[in-house]
């Protein structure tokens, strides 16, 4: 299989699942069983974790060969990023039977008591041939009536462009050690840079409030159809974040590379 092609699955599989991970937080919600739901979303997040760790040296070698042969990556890191975008989608699509898959997770996890257990004694063929009837196939119509107002712009304006930066952060940083082949080390070691000011922001000004917004609805300060609309508006800004990516790319390219040299 083509490297390129292989690193966009891997971007797929993280995206998705780390778009997924609001289904679950809503399972919990509307569960009333959040804490459980954190720890499956630890799950969710633990293979999107091990397709970064096994997406990342098949990157590194696609800079390495561009280096080489003095090719244009660029048009590959723009697919990468695609990848990202859709995988985000797919995660929108599979948001309501992702709901319900993680209601019924959350309910076999309260009975075996540990995830281990609950592996074994839930992840049955019988089980996984029943999956079908949890499918539910995302409305339009659904999506319309789904409450603009009341859910903070800001918020998910922040949301964008956090995932935005993070989404092309890396490519950049990697792309500008072949605009900069002379300062290639302090180039890969100034990911910070980019990644700094979307941390600060997803700590100090998103999650807190969307931490907020979720036990509003927990307390029943606020019905439960207003966070799953906050997540499912989240889903839909992180997709656009993807989209922000590609036109972040090149950009934060050349601003890492010439930042490089002040440095030395």
């Amino acid at each position: 299989m083509n490297t390129v092609w292989l690193i966009c699955l891997f971007t797929f599989v993280i995206h998705a699942t780390e778009t997924l991970s609001f289904a679950i937080r809503l399972a919990g919600v509307q569960t009333a069983r959040l804490a459980v739901a954190l720890s499956l979303t630890g799950m969710v997040l633990l293979v999107s974790r091990t397709a970064n760790l096994m997406q990342s040296p098949f990157t590194g070698g696609l800079i390495d060969r561009a280096a080489v042969s003095h090719a244009d990556v660029a048009p590959d890191l723009h697919m990468i990023i695609g990848a990202a975008s859709l995988g985000t989608l797919a995660a929108i699509l599979l948001f309501p039977t992702c709901i319900q898959l993680s209601k019924r997770l959350i309910a076999h996890l309260e009975l075996a008591g540990s995830i281990p257990q609950m592996l074994r004694t839930s992840v049955t063929v019988h089980s996984i041939r029943h999956v079908r009837h949890h499918i539910r196939f995302p409305r339009w119509r659904a999506l319309s009536r789904s409450r603009f107002r009341g859910i903070p712009k800001r918020l998910l304006l922040l949301n964008c462009v956090v995932t935005g930066i993070y989404t092309s952060s890396i490519l950049s940083v990697l792309y500008a050690s072949l605009l900069a082949p002379a300062f290639k080390a302090t180039v890969l070691m100034s990911s910070g840079l980019i990644n700094g000011f979307a941390t600060i922001i997803m700590a100090v000004l998103v999650d807190p409030q969307v931490a907020l917004l979720t036990d509003k609805a927990l307390q029943g300060q606020a019905p439960t159809e207003s966070i799953r609309d906050t997540y499912l508006w989240l889903m839909v800004s992180r997709f656009f974040g993807t989209i922000l990516a590609q036109f972040l790319l090149v950009p934060a390219a050349h601003w890492v590379a010439w930042l490089a040299p002040l440095f030395h």
